[in-house]
């Protein structure tokens, strides 16, 4: 059977997402094209068939009008979870606005150019221009740029916090709770609805050849809603190494996160990632039935996958005592 769409460009496709999701294109036989400044990023993928690996700097002009020529369907993936601030009265920072908003415009500015009608664009549930984050005001400017072209068919998502085996959500939590005795945590009673990284992926590919999702925009959300305190609560528990967590009253959380802004490595919270903890991560309603996905539970599947890295973390412990 053809597929309408044969040649996919994944942008951002190197992260743990992306990695899902181009897996699941390459299963269905079609030709995924996935740029990266750096190949050694995309090695995990260049052993799929039907993945092409192209070094390529997505925010240069003639490089992406390059890409775009060879596909007929694009993704954009791109993601930041920090920025530095705006400058006077801008809404978001530099680094949201390169990434949330000029790619955006950029990319279906070139889809245009190319001749490719038809894009799926990742945004944020709770993504809104009036939103107390500087992370959901830059996705919501990104998602007006995405559906903004009149010859490209495009569909927008916007996922709760993502969960999976790679994810950088719980496995932080469980590893932070294996180091201290005590877990602080600020933005404790703000909401999520996590969604598993394999249903988010199976929505993207069951929309890309559907006509009845273009120009729409999707939550995607799991079953069950918790507090961030109970997901760190439960990322200790899986993991095999419980911690009585500690809420911050604002002012303490607010020190925190601009402590943590500046951890080598990188932010591992931020102020603004505070800010958007003001607004529940919470889906208005059901998955759309046209989505074609009834998302798995988070319990079933964070059990498993932190259980194991507790697993292999014990007996890399008992390696190290027997000198193997």
């Amino acid at each position: 059977m053809s597929l309408p769409y044969s040649n996919i460009l994944v942008l951002g496709g190197t992260g743990f997402i992306g990695s899902h999701l181009i897996a699941q294109l390459a299963a269905q036989g079609r030709h995924v094209i996935v740029p990266t400044r750096r190949a050694v990023r995309a090695r995990h993928l260049a052993v799929l068939p039907t993945v092409e690996i192209v070094v390529a700097d997505i925010n240069q002009d003639a490089a992406l009008a390059a890409l775009m020529r060879r596909a007929d369907a694009v993704i954009n993936l791109v993601g930041i979870l920090h920025s530095r601030p705006g400058v006077g009265t801008a809404s978001y920072g530099p680094d949201f606005a390169k990434a949330h908003v000029e790619l955006p415009i950029r990319v279906v500015a070139a889809c245009g150019v190319a001749g490719v009608k038809r894009s799926l664009h990742m945004s944020a549930l709770g993504a809104n221009r009036t939103a107390p984050s500087m992370y959901l005001r830059s996705k919501a400017a990104g998602e007006d740029a995405a559906l903004s072209h009149p010859a490209v068919a495009t569909t927008v998502f916007r996922p709760s916090v993502v969960f999976g085996e790679d994810d950088a959500f719980l496995n932080m939590f469980a590893k932070l709770q294996s180091v201290f005795p005590v877990f602080p945590l600020g933005g404790a009673d703000a909401r999520f609805q996590p969604i598993y990284v394999g249903d988010v992926v199976q929505a993207f590919v069951n929309a890309l050849d559907n006509p009845h999702t273009f120009g729409k925009v999707y939550e995607l959300a799991g079953p069950t809603i918790y507090t961030l305190r109970e997901l760190v609560q439960l990322a200790g528990r899986y993991s095999g190494h419980p911690r009585p967590v500690l809420a911050l009253p604002p002012a303490l959380a607010r020190l925190q996160a601009f402590m943590l802004e500046w951890v080598p490595g990188g932010p591992v919270m931020s102020r603004d990632n505070l800010d958007s903890m003001k607004v529940d991560n919470v889906a208005h309603g059901p998955i759309a039935p046209e989505l074609g996905i009834k998302p798995e539970a988070l319990e079933a599947i964070a059990s498993r996958y932190l259980g194991e890295a507790a697993g292999r973390s014990h007996f890399d412990q008992y390696r190290i005592r027997a000198k193997r």
